[in-house]
């Protein structure tokens, strides 16, 4: 879930958000429901991402690392196939409603299809369109590591070049495998990386945040932001989180911004609820209650390009 509220663009800024939704992705802005979107046949494309039923779960058990510590690589995905691995990747389809988040809980506007996921020159590319699909006016991506990978601990990495334009909701993040602690957000959530309006309202300033306590609506949210030193939608930007038992940091390229040492869940004693395995999602919204709406500056297709996603463990005791 990922409902935030604007600030200022500077390099440290504390947040505390009260989110109000389940189970997170990315988006802005309530349509008008009077005047519904025409959806126009489109000729169907060939299928290049298809799901698999029974995918093979591997969970990395990491040993923390250490701030300017040994890393040692335990898992990645350096994006140079011809095509995403569905034995890796799970990929969304539609608008939440199949988990009973229609909008994905944020009155998001895209229609998620796993084929706006593509490989390129060694890079993942999201794209975001404006095309009407299923009653919504865009559609875009959203692909994650659930019931493939999950880690516990140690540092993980992406470096990524995000996407221009009022309206777009870019995302990095983490959710947990098992709902050990109950329903979001009582089993936690954790955003290495988000962005909205880059270029427009939202500057050049990326978020990092946490959320846990309970489920929704009782749960709460901590979080900073940091202005990236060049343009995130021109430049690509490592953008990291290191996490150990009792403390999660935050980095852009290796500049650290964030600590965050204090979180809990009413379910069961700290370090929970961040003491369990966490998958891994990408993905870009359009629209929802954090960015708003697409204006008439936004320009589609819009991309979000990957290098790389790393996954490192510290030296073992």
């Amino acid at each position: 879930m990922k409902l935030h509220h604007h600030a200022p663009p500077v390099a440290l800024l504390p947040l505390v958000i009260s989110c109000i939704v389940s189970a997170c992705g990315g988006g802005g802005g309530s349509g008008d429901s009077s005047t519904p979107p025409i959806v126009i046949s489109q000729p169907a494309s060939p299928a290049v991402n298809v799901n698999i039923t029974n995918p093979a779960l591997t969970v990395v058990e990491n040993t923390p690392v250490s701030p300017g510590g040994t890393l040692n690589l335990v898992w990645s995905d350096e994006f140079d196939g011809a095509l995403l691995d569905p034995e890796v990747w799970f990929f969304e389809n539609g608008d939440g409603s199949q988990y009973s988040i229609p909008g994905w809980g944020n009155n998001e506007l895209q229609w998620y299809l796993p084929d706006n996921a593509e490989l390129s020159n060694g890079l993942l590319i999201i794209t975001a369109r404006e095309e009407a699909r299923s009653g919504k006016d865009y559609t875009s991506a959203r692909i994650n590591t659930r019931d493939r990978f999950a880690f516990r601990y140690g540092r993980i990495e992406a470096r990524i070049r995000l996407p221009a334009g009022q309206g777009l909701w870019p995302a990095f993040w983490l959710l947990p495998q098992d709902d050990a602690y109950g329903t979001w957000a009582a089993s936690g959530e954790i955003d290495v990386m988000e962005a909205v309006n880059l270029g427009a309202a939202g500057g050049n300033t990326v978020y990092g945040t946490i959320h846990y306590g309970s489920v929704w609506p009782d749960n709460v949210a901590t979080g900073s932001q940091y202005l990236v030193s060049t343009d995130a939608t021109a430049d690509f930007h490592d953008y990291a989180l290191e996490w150990d038992e009792t403390e999660m940091r935050w980095y852009v390229d290796d500049n650290l911004y964030a600590v965050q040492n204090a979180w809990g869940t009413t379910a069961a004693d700290f370090p929970a609820p961040f003491d369990q395995p966490f998958y891994v999602l990408l993905n870009v919204a359009v629209g929802g209650d954090f960015p708003g709406a697409p204006d008439t500056e936004t320009a589609f297709p819009a991309v979000m390009e990957v290098d790389y996603v790393r996954v490192y463990s510290g030296d073992p005791l």
